[in-house]
């Protein structure tokens, strides 16, 4: 007997066929082999959505050996991803390959390692139609809006636009955020902030005005100096008792193990990792890598997830890990469960170490960098989830003057618990880490007394940790879908990103205020949230993927055929950006402007002036070699590096982030080496000096 297993990518054959050996024959499909066709609608909404679905082009050759194999094994079995694209590229085979739809003939694997193969080879089942169905209904919906509001973006906008159904309502997400800037008033208010010490103690600490006669001291109640100064003027002279003295033990919890989402989120924020790097990175762990005395190994397990389940098996794995570094006292009474959210699919665990006794140290020579980084987060995050709490003991003290009521507070760790290993706290601060001994009735000595301005802050723009977040907590998108939603409106120059921040482009605002116009529903929040919940009861046999097609398409065709009527004969203008860049040939100021390969400087002087010119981005450094200005580009992967603005007449480039500061030794641009904690470096020929970061660059 012999069978043929089928995946998706090469990396994942090579691996499952080391775990199944002989009798088995592991072939990768390279993902999708049949779609519909790119040169048409492809969908028959006249008679039931029936899709039209075509072979792929340049898959011709992998369609041919799929068959070819297929026709000698005994055995076929589809061992494509555990999600609804897997489910549905499954079930694309099966028809291909002429395999009986009700045969035991798909098996999943939410890792792969030996055990986790073993598991789904001996549970072989028939491909979820439900699941298919689901798929279909998606693609088919993005199909309908993507080829219908194409167009009408084409003949009333330019040609070469787009819109989605869901990176239209992500685009309007982040427009929507920069009206919110834009409209922002900035207000002014004053903080009373006072330090303290307690006699004979000389441990300073610090306290902040939070009562005035009985009523709280919000943001706005003082709102300029002259409010400030008056109650100064009142506190100067006042006496300064402990009122009440507050001490608790309290309990921190450690965060749960990755979903799709967090995993996307924290990459971003402690990496640096956009989205869909981090998906490409989780993948090849996933797929399997080569470990030193163990072949190719799943490191992590099925990274699409929204789920937070466990296995007990991990959990025991997890505990096992935790008891032979920390000790026992570092496990909490009983292993920890942590709680979906509502309508998470639970298919699959959570994101996790596949084998958890393989810590990062034991893998980091056969990772690379990237993936050390991201298995190293993984790892940390999820052992921390089965950890014990940590215990903080917090002081909270009262203080009164004249009817005014200040507030101290601190903190001490009493036990670290899961915080030996992974701290989630960002950005908490506390200016008193420990208090001095405090009792009520205490007399205290100022030690300085002021008000401090402050203005409050419009909303912050999105960044794509921060865009996931929104997506997720709205119900727009699945796992799957977060990183292609952000590559997409970024790729199509709807939104642009500037360092970490994504901010809409001029078209991208144009586009989202035209379809907001004619298209309320499909940029409505709730319409798209309401969909996807649509698509997962089709998901799990509860609706009709042809109905939820037909309440939908009616409604939007007729939509459709209204805002074709009221464009007609009109024609959005996309406004120009006036940038300070001046025209070498004519003096205009440049404008920029989006072609088909990005953005670019343009003469506003068309066609009398035809100048154009790329739009370059300036470092403060200059080139260590020549003497021009470093220029930040991009590699054809989209990673950025650094060069010199006089290529080709000079090639230096670097990795390295040029900086504003000069070499003592030679006066030539330092360069930051390995983050913020890195070391700055000089890069002229033969001066070699270097020495580590202090503060912020």
């Amino acid at each position: 007997m012999s069978s043929l297993v089928i995946v998706e990518s090469p990396a994942k054959a090579k691996t499952i066929q080391k775990y199944l050996g002989k009798g088995y024959d592991v072939i990768a499909s390279m993902g999708h082999i049949r779609d519909l066709p790119k040169s048409k609608l492809g969908v028959d909404v006249e008679h039931g959505f029936e899709p039209q679905y075509t072979d792929m082009k340049g898959k011709e050759d992998i369609i041919k050996r799929l068959k070819e194999h297929a026709a000698k094994c005994d055995r076929v079995y589809l061992a494509t991803d555990p999600d609804r694209e897997g489910e549905a590229i499954s079930w694309h085979l099966a028809q291909m390959l002429q395999l009986d739809l009700s045969g035991d003939n798909r098996v999943e694997f939410n890792e792969i390692t030996r055990s986790g193969v073993q598991a789904g080879m001996s549970h072989p089942h028939q491909i979820d139609l439900d699941l298919v169905n689901a798929q279909q209904a998606r693609r088919i919906l993005d199909r309908l809006v993507g080829y219908k509001l194409s167009p009408f973006l084409w003949k009333n906008v330019r040609r070469d636009l787009s819109a989605g159904r869901v990176q239209s309502v992500a685009v309007r997400l982040v427009v929507d955020r920069e009206n919110e800037i834009r409209v922002f008033v900035s207000q002014e208010y004053w903080s009373i902030d006072a330090k303290f010490t307690a006699p004979p103690s000389k441990k300073v600490f610090s306290a902040k005005l939070v009562r005035v006669d009985g009523e709280r001291v919000d943001k706005m109640e003082i709102p300029d100096q002259a409010a400030a100064d008056a109650l100064l003027a009142r506190l100067i002279d006042a006496t300064y008792q402990v009122q009440n003295v507050k001490k608790r033990v309290t309990k921190r919890h450690p965060a749960p193990p990755f979903i799709t989402s967090t995993l996307q989120q924290e990459a971003s924020y402690r990496l640096g990792f956009q989205s869909k790097h981090t998906m490409k990175i989780a993948q090849e762990l996933y797929e399997g890598v080569e470990i030193d005395g163990m072949g190719a190994v799943g490191l992590i397990t099925y990274m699409r997830t929204d789920s937070l389940r466990i296995s007990e098996e991990a959990q025991k794995a997890a505990a096992d890990c935790v008891t032979e570094v920390y000790g026992a006292n570092y496990l909490p009474e009983q292993p920890r469960v942590y709680k979906s959210k509502k309508n998470a699919q639970d298919a699959h665990e959570a994101i996790r170490p596949s084998l958890p006794n393989l810590t990062p140290e034991r893998v980091q020579k056969n990772l690379t960098a990237e993936q050390y980084k991201l298995y190293k987060l993984i790892w940390e995050r999820f052992i921390a989830s089965q950890m014990a709490d940590a215990q903080m003991h917090t002081v909270s003290v009262d203080i009164e003057a004249d009817g005014c009521i200040f507030k101290a507070t601190g903190s001490t760790v009493l036990f670290d618990g899961f915080m030996v290993l992974y701290d989630d706290a960002k950005g908490e601060k506390n200016e008193n880490k420990n208090l001095p001994d405090l009792e009520s009735g205490m007399t205290l000595k100022v030690e300085s007394l002021g008000g401090t301005q402050h203005f409050t802050q419009a909303p912050p723009r999105y960044t794509e940790a921060t865009l996931i977040k929104a997506l997720e907590e709205n119900g727009i998108g699945r796992p799957s879908t977060y990183a292609p939603i952000i590559s997409t409106i970024t790729t199509h120059q709807y939104v642009e990103r500037e360092g970490k921040q994504l901010k809409p482009t001029v078209l991208g605002e144009v586009i989202t205020d035209l379809m907001k116009e004619h298209f309320p529903h499909i940029l409505d929040v709730k319409f798209t949230a309401d969909m996807e919940n649509n698509l997962d009861e089709v998901e799990r046999g509860n609706k009709s993927w042809v109905s939820t097609l037909e309440d939908f398409y009616g409604d939007f065709s007729q939509t459709l055929e209204e805002a074709e009527k009221k464009m007609e004969g009109k024609r959005v203008k996309i406004p120009d950006e006036e940038t300070d860049v001046i025209c070498e040939l004519c003096g205009r100021k440049m404008v920029i402007k989006i072609g088909k390969f990005g953005r670019f400087l343009a003469c506003p002087g068309f066609p009398e002036c035809k100048n154009t010119k790329r739009i370059v981005q300036e470092t403060p450094g200059v080139c260590p070699r020549c003497g021009k200005t470093i220029i930040i580009k991009k590699n054809k992967r989209g990673h950025s590096f650094y060069g010199c603005s006089g290529y080709p007449d000079c090639n230096f480039m670097t990795w390295n982030v040029p900086t504003e500061e000069k070499c003592p030794d030679c006066g030539a641009t330092l360069f930051q080496k390995g983050g913020k904690n890195g070391t700055l470096v000089c890069e002229k020929p033969d001066c070699g000096y270097s020495r580590l970061v202090v503060g912020k660059v």
